[in-house]
């Protein structure tokens, strides 16, 4: 195999070689992982929203929103390194993850979501308020979250999150969520198979396989082959995402909210992502108030707890050090 086809099928089936196995990890992966959450759901609006918790209650609180298509457990190995000084939450969007699926979605019913689950969580036990972290297209649902919050929100990070005029969407247009028509989730016969397909969007090298093994196998659900045999009752994997949320779910301006916040917000991007470029950055930057932090995490792409999980650790234990001001409620 040449060095560049072993590039694309790192990109394209990065876990196909491993056929099922579990990739080797680091020592400090494997701790992470053995600092399980606590598994609950919060029902929001008649869907089950799927919750993961760590740290005690009455510790400064901090929210982890996820991306498109992704869910909690993106976070699972990154939560452990704050639960000594936080009460951390993850949760899935609902039609991601563990969460139920809706009839339609939207992003006012996301931030409800976030809502929900930070009052049921306990993330504001504590007199300091708690902090959103929020990740790609999750910052969308954070910020709307963020600015019906007004003051009660400490503050808000966005993680390479392409946040874009309607103009500069316009010119971009293509290749983003709903872009393609959706059509029901394959269902695999054998785990190593389903795992085999899994890739990242948008398309990237991804050094770290046992994060993408993990991420894969904390993707997936069972789910009844269908093979035409009335009596069969076999079961194999499927994606644990809603592949028709984006049949009626659009995004949308997030000027207004962003206008709206009264929290201080902070930018973290990966200095080779694709999704959050220098235009996006310096328009970010206009949006936001005079010193706002700013942090670049270098070798890192779109998906920067995957790439670079430590030096993502380690840039919001630094920002938290000393961002935002700690005002009580």
């Amino acid at each position: 195999m040449t060095a560049e086809s072993s590039k694309e099928l790192n990109i394209q089936s990065p876990l196909a070689p491993f056929k099922g196995e579990k990739p080797e990890a680091p020592s400090w992966f494997d701790k992470a992982l053995k600092r399980e959450p606590a598994r609950s759901f919060v029902h929001v609006k008649g869907a089950r929203i799927e919750t993961l918790t760590w740290g005690e209650i009455g510790k400064p609180g901090l929210v982890l929103l996820h991306g498109n298509r992704a869910h909690a457990d993106w976070y699972s190995f990154i939560a452990p390194f704050f639960a000594d000084d936080f009460r951390v939450v993850a949760m899935s969007w609902s039609g991601m993850g563990g969460s139920d699926w809706r009839d339609s979605y939207s992003i006012e019913l996301l931030s409800e979501e976030v809502a929900a689950v930070a009052d049921a969580t306990g993330v504001f036990e504590s007199k300091v308020k708690p902090i959103v972290v929020a990740h790609s297209f999750g910052g969308f649902p954070a910020l709307r979250y963020s600015a019906r919050a007004g003051t009660k929100v400490g503050g808000l990070v966005l993680v390479d999150c392409p946040v874009m005029s309607p103009e500069m969407r316009k010119a971009r247009r293509g290749g983003g969520p709903g872009s393609v028509e959706p059509r029901p989730n394959r269902v695999y016969e054998a785990l190593p198979a389903a795992l085999a397909r899994f890739r990242f969007a948008p398309p990237q090298v991804c050094k770290n396989l046992y994060i993408a093994d993990h991420i894969a196998r904390t993707s997936l659900k069972r789910a009844p082959l269908e093979s035409g045999h009335g009596d069969d009752t076999r079961e194999g994997w499927t994606w644990r995402f809603d592949p028709f949320q984006w049949r009626d779910m659009r995004m949308e301006n997030p000027l207004p909210d962003f206008h709206a916040l009264q929290c201080p917000v902070a930018v973290v991007w990966g200095a080779q992502s694709l999704l959050f470029d220098a235009d996006i950055l310096a328009y970010t930057a206009s949006l936001a108030p005079p010193g706002t932090p700013r942090i670049e995490i270098p070798a890192a792409r779109h998906h920067l707890m995957v790439d670079q999980p430590l030096a993502f650790v380690t840039a919001l234990r630094g920002l938290f050090a000393g961002w935002p001001a700690r005002t009580a409620e």
